[in-house]
C-alpha cells in the first residue's frame, strides 16, 4: 500500500501518541500507588481524603490514555504491516520491534489489573472517612 507524505505524518504521530497514552497508563498507576503507600504510611482522615481526592483526578487520566490506547490501536493495527513492520524489517530491527509490543501490551493489562485492584481498596478508604469528609467527597463529586 502507498502511504502519502500526509498520512505518514498522520500514522507517525498516532503511532508516537498511542505509545505515549500506554507511558501515561503506567506512570499514572505508580504515581497513585506511590500516593497510596503514603497515604498508608500516614493513616491519618486528612490523608485518606487527598489520597481520595487525588485518585479521582488520576482515574480521569487513566480512563482518558486507556481510550487513547484503544482508539489509536485501529489506526496503528490498519498500517501495522506497512508501517511499522517494513521500517523495522528494512533495519533488521523486528525483534526489538516484537519486545516493544510485548512489553507495551504487558503493561497495559498489568495496568488495568492494578488500576481495578486498587479502586477496590479506594472503596474501603472512602467508607473508613469521617462522615464529614464523606459527605465532603460526595458533594465534590456532584459539582464535577
Amino acid at each position: 500500500m502507498q502511504i502519502s507524505p500526509g498520512l505518514g505524518v498522520a500514522i507517525m504521530m498516532n503511532n508516537y501518541l498511542h505509545d505515549m497514552a500506554t507511558g501515561l497508563l503506567v506512570g499514572s498507576g505508580f504515581a497513585l500507588h506511590a500516593i497510596m503507600r503514603i497515604q498508608a504510611s500516614m493513616d491519618t482522615p486528612e490523608a485518606t481524603f487527598f489520597f481520595l481526592k487525588t485518585n479521582r483526578q488520576m482515574k480521569k487520566l487513566f480512563k482518558f490514555a486507556l481510550w487513547w490506547v484503544v482508539l489509536g490501536g485501529v489506526p496503528r493495527t490498519i498500517f501495522y504491516t506497512s508501517f511499522e513492520w517494513a521500517n523495522a524489517a528494512d533495519k533488521l530491527q523486528v525483534p526489538a520491534l516484537a519486545v516493544k509490543h510485548v512489553m507495551m501490551f504487558t503493561a497495559v493489562v498489568w495496568g488495568i489489573y492494578a488500576w481495578r485492584r486498587m479502586q477496590a481498596k479506594v472503596v474501603k478508604l472512602r467508607d473508613s472517612l469521617p462522615a464529614e469528609m464523606q459527605a465532603d467527597l460526595m458533594r465534590d463529586d456532584g459539582r464535577k
